[in-house]
């Protein structure tokens, strides 16, 4: 099914979605029957997929880039036994994955994670709590960043084990209906195998993986935000006639779209540059997807306030596309690496870039 006409689909309904805090179970099996979920595609497939469902819903943006970042790690780092179960279960929706790395000492730093994994004959016992897990809410299956022995760890962890608490997240800025949660593991048990890949390899390995597919997926999905708010000013100052003239018709917002406009489709090509360096297995694909997720996560920023301004009022209504996006385009300089922490990274790219 093509994507862009099955995000359009569901459009009339991504404001109630966000006001209601939830993605209904039933869209995200329609997603999963549709075959949207875990999919192997080129990455370029993948970024447009993403920014048709990120020009329509930030949480339906979300719900692809956190299946997609379990299903990357285990396929890269699994076990044949691992993939042969995991994976085809991520693919068909019939497991929901969560990605439990934050905690409240660990942001941007994430080697300072404090849960603990410890081996106890033939098992692995977590302790730890974990914020922000996107739809952690109703996670099947978790993939947790923890520490054993002093080496990170990566352990796949059922959420109806024993001693696993999901507490909901509700009224955040944004994302408000990709089902947050912070997550608690008292003790929980799992067997040594639901490791993924040796001790040591936790960090480096298995959650760089993950966070490189989750940078992508969130950069595509931010040139789709910014082209959404872009149509969504256009369109009304091209229908508003305000003192018998129409807003179109004012230098200051044609400015104003003008700029959207650029910001616009420079994310948009700075993501396919992206694609394109994933596909060829180029080693600067790694500090393209890092420069592709900067660029569009504040292009998305910047156009949904620039966007914001054209519409006034009508842009703080409480179905406003606009201010949704403005809300959730904060949080989208946040995650899968803040704008500071990219520049930081970008600065030593610099250093040894080379036209």
């Amino acid at each position: 099914m093509d994507s862009a006409a099955f995000a359009a689909g569901l459009r009339r309904d991504a404001a109630d979605w966000d006001a209601r805090g939830a993605l209904p179970a039933e869209i995200v099996k329609a997603v999963a029957h549709a075959g949207f979920l875990a999919t192997d595609r080129p990455p370029e497939e993948l970024g447009r997929l993403c920014a048709d469902f990120g020009g329509v819903c930030s949480a339906l943006r979300a719900l692809i880039t956190v299946q997609g970042m379990v299903t990357a790690a285990v396929r890269r780092w699994g076990t044949a036994a691992q993939r042969a179960h995991w994976l085809p279960a991520l693919a068909r929706g019939d497991v929901l994955a969560g990605f439990a790395a934050t905690e409240a000492g660990a942001g941007s730093e994430l080697a300072a994670v404090a849960t603990s994994a410890d081996q106890e004959a033939g098992q692995v016992r977590l302790r730890g709590r974990k914020l922000w897990v996107t739809f952690g809410q109703v996670a099947d299956v978790f993939l947790v960043l923890a520490t054993c022995a002093g080496r990170p760890v990566t352990v796949l962890v059922e959420a109806g084990r024993p001693g696993v608490t999901a507490e909901p997240v509700r009224g955040q800025l944004g994302l408000r209906a990709a089902r947050l949660a912070h997550v608690r593991f008292d003790g929980v048990l799992v067997p040594a195998e639901n490791l993924l890949a040796p001790p040591g390899f936790g960090l480096s390995h298995v959650t760089a993986t993950a966070l490189d597919h989750g940078r992508f997926t969130v950069a595509w999905g931010c040139v789709g935000m910014a082209e959404a708010c872009l149509h969504a000013a256009a369109g009304h100052a091209a229908d508003r006639v305000q003192g018998g003239v129409r807003l179109a018709e004012h230098q200051a917002v044609r400015a104003l779209l003008g700029r959207c406009l650029a910001d616009a489709v420079a994310a948009r090509e700075v993501c396919v540059r992206a694609a394109a360096l994933r596909e060829a297995g180029d080693p600067e694909a790694v500090a393209a997807t890092v420069l592709a997720k900067y660029v569009a996560a504040r292009a998305a920023a910047a156009v949904a306030d620039r966007a914001g301004q054209v519409l006034g009022a009508a842009g703080c209504a409480e179905d406003s596309l606009v201010g949704r996006f403005f809300r959730d385009a904060k949080v989208m300089r946040l995650i899968e690496g803040a704008d500071e922490v990219a520049e930081q990274q970008l600065g030593g790219y610099a250093l040894r870039w080379r036209p």
